[in-house]
């Protein structure tokens, strides 16, 4: 029901309202007086200083006049929105940002956070877009470090740049910004950075899903580094953290890579 509400609010159906969503997605509408920090500007992805471009440059401008879609189908067994059919083309990924905005990535986040238990967190998120009549800076960021980490294997030093780039700008990353960097960093087989910032969310007090642990540890699986991915358990560990052996045993893991549950399983049962 949190997604419906997120969703009515980004996807007005009246005309009034329709107008009232536009004025505050729209690059054309003026910041409110004292505009928080914690929202995007136009120079929010100046990669001008970096020493390395990236394959496809992020986009520098929010978007214009976005386009709304139909009215949410709480009923639909479909995703909460829909993935780009080539998430490979970041030049189209990114003109779609452009030119249709945010909302659809403010959304996946808003979800995202609701499913973790992290209502609150979720409603403060929209109620700056409510409120201050902008997009936070954490989903124009997150929005391109998901494309870059959807994109492939050739595209996670950029994922990682954007997350860096982020930190320097002053923007904390939320639960649904970190899991995005470690399911694409998983996904890449980059399993040492994967644990790294497995370990940044404990670090920040958040606690990562089944999905993104086991994103970490399938990635250890797959490169043969299965002692590596104990040692990870153990650090977890450590800093409090407990993988519910239950909630890994039901959980839905890629074909082919059942193992990496089993692991996990005999790490957690593992009394040191």
């Amino acid at each position: 029901m949190a997604t419906v509400a997120a969703r009515r609010l980004l996807r007005p159906t009246s005309f009034t309202a329709l107008s009232s969503a536009r004025r505050f997605l729209s690059s054309n509408a003026s910041p409110p007086p004292n505009r928080s920090s914690n929202t995007n500007s136009p120079v929010s992805f100046d990669w001008s200083d970096d020493e390395e471009n990236p394959s496809a440059p992020p986009p520098t401008t929010p978007a214009k006049n976005p386009a709304l879609p139909p009215p949410y189908d709480p009923f639909s067994k479909k995703p909460v929105v829909a993935d780009p059919a080539d998430p490979t083309n970041l030049q189209e990924i990114f003109h779609r940002m452009r030119t249709e905005g945010l909302a659809d990535y403010a959304i996946k986040m808003f979800d995202g956070l609701s499913k973790d238990g992290l209502t609150h967190e979720a409603l403060a998120l929209f109620s700056v877009i409510k409120d201050k009549g902008a997009m936070p800076d954490v989903v124009a960021h997150t929005a391109v470090l998901e494309a870059y980490a959807n994109a492939g294997p050739g595209h996670w030093r950029d994922a990682v740049r954007t997350y860096n780039r982020m930190l320097s700008t002053g923007v904390a990353p939320n639960a649904y910004t970190l899991a995005v960097l470690v399911k694409g960093l998983g996904a890449s087989d980059r399993c040492a950075e994967a644990g790294k910032y497995l370990l940044d969310m404990l670090d920040r007090g958040m606690r990562p899903n089944v999905a993104t642990c086991l994103a970490a540890f399938e990635a250890h699986v797959r490169m043969e580094k299965v002692e590596e991915g104990k040692l990870l358990l153990e650090e977890m560990k450590k800093k409090g953290f407990t993988l519910d052996e239950e909630a890994v045993r039901s959980s839905t893991v890629k074909r082919g890579h059942e193992y990496a549950k089993m692991t996990a399983i005999e790490c957690l049962r593992c009394p040191c």
